[in-house]
């Protein structure tokens, strides 16, 4: 099996920003074959829930995952059985067909213990039509003799079948090359290539729950009625990007379908709108998670949240609604909505009403307050005057009586600021110091509304 390198800013990693969404590759197959298992081993994470039922998994997963330095986006989907009569099958084999739809590569799991059966064959002749890059993958070949037993699915006349053990980790690295040679090469964006007219202008992804208001809020920030806006939800499907410019700054607003909770998901409209907005979520600059005051806050909006923070965006918290609240309701709703939140105590709050146009300055204001600090560079010299008097006012505590020393901190990247401590003992920085560390950059240089990263790396020995 390959092993997937190490989480490093500065590793000769492509700028943020300069590439476009990356590649999304979907796990499909029956019931009970084992792609919770081979999900969780690509992405390196214990992500699906792995159990030996047919149907555990009924909701689609994403994960960031990589194939021999290739990023790519990893979606786990329930199994396909188009013969049950059970409606939540039906519903799986929808998000599974929406899946094929959106998703660059199809990992086709089979069950090398047992012979094809009938949602095998249906599965092959849908991905058959699907004209979409498809690897046969034959799991739970644990041994020799049942990678052997692999080769009864070539009856189904494909070209290869990849034997693999999810569980143990066998053929996982044949799998991951023939992955990484069928990923389409990621798109550069406009901003890394200069041909739009878009170039350098900061996106903002405008997501949140359905009937948010998201769409009367693009109209309010463009002045115009350029998105339909319906008091349904759902209304919007597509992720749509609009070009505006406020106080002479221009902005690209990308409005989103809603993400709606797993178990209110009622059609496959909403289903594929998810992966939509994820995308979009992904290719912005800012997020503005838009929130419905009178409704308030609630898992689902700190999902979103978390969403944005994982992507390394930076992130604007708007309550939306308020002309709809009663005296005092309105700080009642943002007290609970920073108490769900707690953990982007850094992004920063405002309350609008959008069919109204009212709030949309500040709103305005905290945007590029964000993408100004998302952006932000802080010289080298002026990063270790500061730390200096960090160390020398809270150094960090000692590792098993050994002393760790931190020699010097330097900004690896921006978008989202990510800086680099020098140390002795890079696993000896005890998780309260990192905090605190973070803490005090946050105190000292701002970035209001972007999320901080700090990574601890040896010092790098001198070859005798």
């Amino acid at each position: 099996m390959s092993r997937r390198p190490p989480v490093d800013p500065n590793a000769g990693r492509v700028p943020a920003g300069a590439l476009g969404p990356r590649p999304l590759v979907a796990i499909v197959g029956r019931p009970n074959v084992g792609k919770s298992t081979l999900f969780n081993r690509l992405s390196g994470q214990r992500l699906a829930i792995v159990e030996d039922l047919p149907g555990v998994t009924r909701d689609r997963n994403y994960a960031g995952a990589w194939a021999l330095g290739k990023e790519y986006v990893l979606v786990d989907t329930g199994g396909f059985d188009p013969e049950s009569d059970d409606p939540m099958r039906a519903g799986i084999a929808t998000h599974v067909q929406l899946a094929i739809e959106e998703c660059d590569v199809v990992l086709c799991v089979l069950d090398a213990t047992t012979d094809p059966m009938p949602a095998d064959r249906e599965a092959v002749a849908l991905l058959r039509r699907s004209d979409k890059p498809v690897l046969y993958v034959a799991n739970k070949a644990d041994s020799p003799g049942r990678a052997l037993g692999a080769t009864a699915h070539y009856e189904l006349g494909l070209d290869a079948v990849l034997p693999v053990s999810a569980l143990h980790g066998r053929g996982l690295g044949e799998l991951e090359e023939a992955l990484c040679r069928a990923l389409p090469e990621p798109e550069r964006s406009s901003e890394a290539t200069g041909d739009d007219a878009t170039e350098g202008v900061p996106r903002v992804a405008i997501v949140g729950r359905p009937n948010a208001g998201k769409s009367s809020l693009v109209n309010a920030l463009a002045g115009e009625e350029r998105q339909l806006v319906d008091a349904r939800a759902g209304t919007t499907i597509d992720s749509v990007d609009t070009l505006v410019v406020r106080d002479g700054r221009p902005l690209v607003l990308i409005d989103t379908a809603g993400i709606r909770r797993k178990r209110a998901k009622k059609s496959g409209v909403e289903t594929l709108s998810i992966l939509q907005a994820i995308r979009a979520i992904e290719r912005s600059d800012v997020v503005v998670l838009l929130i419905d005051a009178a409704a308030g806050v609630g898992e689902q909006d700190a999902k979103i949240a978390g969403l944005a923070v994982d992507r390394g965006r930076a992130l604007v918290l708007a309550m939306n609604k308020t002309d709809l609240l009663a005296r005092g309701e309105e700080k009642r709703a943002m007290d609970r909505a920073r108490e769900v939140l707690a953990f982007v105590p850094w992004a920063p709050m405002v309350t609008l009403s959008a069919t109204e146009s009212k709030g949309i300055a500040p709103l305005l204001g905290r945007v590029h307050d964000a993408v100004d600090a998302h952006r932000t560079r802080v010289t080298t010299g002026e990063l270790n005057r500061f730390f200096e008097q960090v160390l020398e006012t809270h150094p960090p505590p000692s590792m098993n009586n050994r002393p760790v020393r931190l020699y010097y901190i330097t900004q690896a990247l921006a978008k989202p600021p990510t800086f680099i401590i020098v140390t002795n003992e890079p696993k000896g920085v005890h998780f309260s110091y990192q905090r605190y560390v973070a803490n005090q950059i946050r105190k000292r240089f701002g970035f209001r509304g972007t999320p901080v990263r700090v990574f601890y790396r040896g010092k790098s020995r001198k070859p005798r």
